[in-house]
């Protein structure tokens, strides 16, 4: 009979393209995953691994199995969710991720929630960029995860998760205060080309939208520096390095020297929370979800 850990094991190292990735996403070490993996060798009676330069590569074997290996933890993952939806407790181990600013804005009050109604459920919460927040739950390393898209740039949500609107958050304009337009009542994005801008790092969703943005504006950008985390761009902008974008959700306290702007197109990023569908009826999803709506409402 095949045993049930080391399909996981198979399946994350599947998933991740390497024994440290499948030890890094189990929190295990490589050694381990590498007795796991020779032990389902052995069961199976097949090579399931092959050298690949310093790493491994599947087999036609590994691919194989691995392929069930998903549905089989997939159904393990459904009957426990069933399970846990007959018993009607809010029990066990929840892991979630957020972006930056929804984690400083939702997760303190959302968490606190869930932990003084349902003290028997473990919280396991870390911040994660939105790509990364929906990967991690499609490979089931996350339970449930934060992410965003924008009024004019969606991000796309996968076969087989679902997903649940927690707020829209309007974004304004930083800018130092002895900016141009630091007294105007709002501005538009068009009047900002000779600006430097400072935005997210290359290649992220929201660095890649406002990049889009701004050309559909007529402007294009000229970006000076970069910063994942809204603080450290709200503190180039005071020491009057550019102007970046600022989305309200967690971005407070604003430092001195810095002024918020609206804009006139109403610019808001579409927050909400996503989770796989397999899981639905687990009463700690719906609590999660819950507790993650009256904390939206409170910064809403």
């Amino acid at each position: 009979m095949l045993n049930l850990e080391r399909l996981r094991t198979l399946d994350a190292l599947a998933r991740h393209g390497s024994v440290s990735g499948a030890a890094e996403a189990l929190h295990v070490t490589t050694s381990a995953v590498s007795q796991q993996l020779g032990k389902l060798e052995r069961e199976v009676g097949q090579q399931l691994l092959a050298k690949n330069g310093r790493g491994v590569r599947l087999t036609d074997a590994g691919r194989l199995l691995s392929e069930h290996a998903a549905r089989i933890l997939s159904q393990v993952e459904l009957a426990q969710s069933d399970l846990e939806a007959h018993r009607g407790q809010v029990v066990g181990e929840l892991r979630l991720s957020a972006f930056p600013t929804a984690a400083r804005g939702l997760f303190p009050t959302a968490l606190a929630a869930l932990r003084a109604r349902h003290p028997a459920l473990r919280v396991r919460s870390c911040e994660l960029e939105p790509e990364n927040g929906v990967a991690g739950v499609v490979r089931g390393d996350l339970d449930l995860a934060v992410v965003l898209d924008w009024y004019n740039k969606p991000m796309p949500v996968p076969d087989g998760l679902v997903k649940a609107p927690l707020l829209d958050d309007p974004a304004d304009v930083a800018m130092p205060a002895g900016h141009r337009h630091a007294e105007r009542a709002e501005v538009d994005l068009g009047e900002f080309a000779d600006d430097e801008w400072i935005t997210w790092g290359e290649g992220e969703f929201c660095h890649e939208w406002l990049i889009f943005t701004l050309r559909s504006r007529g402007v294009e950008p000229i970006v000076g520096h970069r910063a994942a985390e809204t603080h450290t761009q709200l503190g180039l902008v005071a020491s009057g390095l550019g102007v970046c974008i600022a989305p309200r959700l967690g971005r407070h306290p604003v430092p001195p020297g810095v002024v918020m702007v609206p804009l006139t197109q109403r610019v808001r990023r579409h927050v909400y929370v996503v989770w796989r569908a397999d899981a639905d009826r687990r009463p700690s999803i719906r609590a999660a979800v819950q507790a993650l709506r009256m904390a939206a409402e409170t910064v809403g």
